[in-house]
């Protein structure tokens, strides 16, 4: 049965693969059409059948616009051939580098009978795929392979007889690597393995190669900064271009999906039953990666700095995660079993490559290490990272706060502080509004410049006449706190880190950075707690022999004598959407925390 549905799925993808080919046909028959009509009016001119004035004008617009037509189709064609097709970005894994682990990939193709992958690369992703990168400007092609239909077992080793059509490389999500065990990546991967065997088809490679073209083609064309000529021939280019991935949607999707049901129903026979298990083992990566860089990785990417073993803070994180949760109590017995990153020689100079990807993928950063953009280990990070976060954050407040006029202290009678307090934050809060007061001294001196789209709108409204008292002062201090940071952003170049470096383009042609954003832009609400709460940990930290620390899943958090304080934030919430200082208050006394001594900021 398995046979059957192979070949159901591969005579399916097949039959939609020629239906795209017979568009191209179609194309190129609608491109020499007027070509033909003037070779049959030179033809009938020169028997003497077509003669005449109006055939001899017939003869010469006919000329013309063949001749049009066909440099029209060439220069299409041109384009459409030599644009580049997008490129994930990955961290190629030569085969000296991971010997093991092209010798699994060799075997796993040999049992599902298709070509084997011509090399191995790895994405800072949850997944896993096939890319076909074979086009000349993405470097030297891919060792070719022979028709799978030659017969089973024929293509599977590298040194097959060799054709035109070249296996693409295998793509593999690397926290995978590194969570999971040697046979639960070896069934995760065979159904993607399973995929080389369509791909080494003739019609299918040309069907793809087709409209892959066609995609780079409207990239090309809808590339800006152009002379007004040159944008109207990309514009008619890129029109063709549309018009033919159109008519090829329908058909090249069904054909991906034959070519996906095909190599499913062939991976059938390797590793069924652990599979089932390594599946569940791929939602629970996704669920870790996702947290791990949401929670983990952006407070540092922000900070300049990129945590070099991304990878291997998956395996902390998930392994916290089973001590944490009875549901995955059963995953830590698993850690006992060979993880799959033991298949390569040197786990973590590629850990480090995949990380700093990812800074790159997700947020931005440069291509190169920097005094600004450096790795930092998980040793480090509470203090390179925490730590600095906190009192950069701190600093932006009390920047604001002085931007406003607010003093040091409500209290008239207590004597000036010295430094920056959690007090002047804490009492700047409380103290409802007077609204018959004049503008706060210092307001019109507020730092200047260029503001994110809206939020001058926001940082100048006044508040509205019905606002709670006792939260007006804290929606006036976020807006102008969304502004300052607004500003800090605006400065720093499009595709930087958070320290003003740009990055790199050479990965990609439009260098458009990031291109997976992690998080939508903060609110004005998220924003005051975060700067409200950094404010409180170094307070903690200064006067309460606090220390910064790393939550796995959690990211950055607060130790108070060894234990996690995870009650902090209901209590800032209190304190900025109902103007209540006592459950904060109240948990710093309990804490030990003096909020009237002076914190240091960077």
């Amino acid at each position: 049965m398995t046979g059957i549905g192979v070949e159901v799925g591969a005579q399916a993808a097949r039959s939609r693969a020629l239906a795209v080919l017979r568009i191209r046909g179609r194309a190129l028959a609608v491109a020499v059409l007027p070509a033909a009509a003037e070779v049959i009016l030179l033809t009938g001119g020169s028997t003497g059948h077509f003669v005449g004035p109006v055939w001899s004008a017939a003869r010469l617009v006919v000329g013309v616009l063949a001749v049009v037509v066909l440099l029209a189709a060439a220069g299409i064609a041109l384009v459409v051939a030599r644009a580049r097709p997008a490129v994930t970005p990955t961290v190629p894994i030569p085969e000296d580098s991971a010997p093991d682990l092209y010798r699994l990939v060799r075997d796993l193709a040999d049992r599902l009978e298709v070509p084997a992958p011509s090399a191995i690369a790895l994405t800072p992703d949850c997944d896993s795929w096939l890319e076909d990168r074979t086009h000349p400007a993405h470097g030297p092609p891919p060792r070719p392979v022979h028709d799978e239909l030659a017969g089973p077992g024929q293509g599977s080793g590298l040194g097959a007889h060799r054709r035109a059509v070249t296996a693409p490389v295998l793509v593999i999500g690397s926290p995978f690597l590194w969570w999971m065990r040697v046979g639960e990546l070896r069934a995760v991967l065979a159904p993607v393995v399973a995929g080389t065997g369509p791909s080494a088809h003739p019609d299918i490679a040309a069907a793809r190669r087709f409209v892959r073209g066609l995609d780079a083609a409207v990239a090309v064309a809808s590339t800006p900064g152009r002379c007004p000529l040159t944008r109207v021939v990309c514009a008619a280019v890129g029109w063709v271009a549309r018009l033919l991935l159109r008519g090829c949607r329908e058909h090249a999707a069904l054909m991906e999906r034959g070519v996906a049901a095909a190599a499913a129903e062939r991976a059938q026979t390797v590793d069924y039953g652990l599979r089932i298990v390594a599946q569940e083992q791929v939602g629970l990566a996704y669920a870790g990666w996702d947290r791990l860089l949401t929670r983990v990785a952006l407070p540092a990417w922000r900070m300049g700095r990129w945590p070099a073993r991304l990878d291997a803070g998956v395996v902390a994180a998930l392994t916290e995660l089973s001590r944490r949760d009875r549901l995955a109590e059963g995953f830590a017995s698993r850690l006992g079993e060979r993880p799959a990153c033991d298949l390569l020689e040197e786990p973590g100079t590629v850990d480090e490559a995949a990380s700093l990807l990812a800074a790159r993928l997700f947020h931005g950063g440069p291509a190169e290490c920097g005094p600004d953009w450096a790795p930092v280990d998980w040793q480090a990070y509470p203090e390179e990272v925490v730590d600095r976060t906190w009192r950069a954050d701190a600093a932006r407040l009390h920047r604001v706060l002085d931007s406003l006029g607010v003093r040091p202290t409500a209290d008239p009678t207590a004597p000036e502080a010295a430094g920056p307090t959690l007090a002047r934050v804490l009492d700047h809060l409380t103290d409802p509004p007077d609204r018959n007061a004049p503008p706060a001294a210092g307001a019109e001196h507020a730092p200047q410049g260029p503001l994110a789209p809206g939020d001058d709108k926001e940082a100048e409204a006044d508040p509205p006449e019905d606002a709670d008292p006792g939260t007006e002062r804290s929606a006036a201090l976020a807006a102008v706190l969304t502004a300052a940071l607004a500003r800090e952003e605006a400065a720093v170049p499009r595709g930087a880190t958070a320290v003003g470096q740009g990055p790199d383009s050479a990965l990609w042609d439009d260098g458009a950075l990031p291109l997976f954003p992690l998080q939508p832009p903060r609110t004005a609400r998220d924003l005051l707690a975060d700067h409200v709460t950094a404010m409180v940990c170094c307070a903690a930290v200064d006067t309460a022999g606090a220390v910064p620390g790393l939550d796995w899943l959690d990211g950055p958090s607060l130790l108070l004598g060894g234990e996690r304080a995870g009650d902090l934030a209901p209590k800032v919430l209190s304190l900025i959407e109902e103007g209540d200082p006592g459950p904060l208050r109240d948990w710093l006394a309990a804490s030990g925390i003096r909020p009237e001594k002076p914190v240091r900021l960077v």
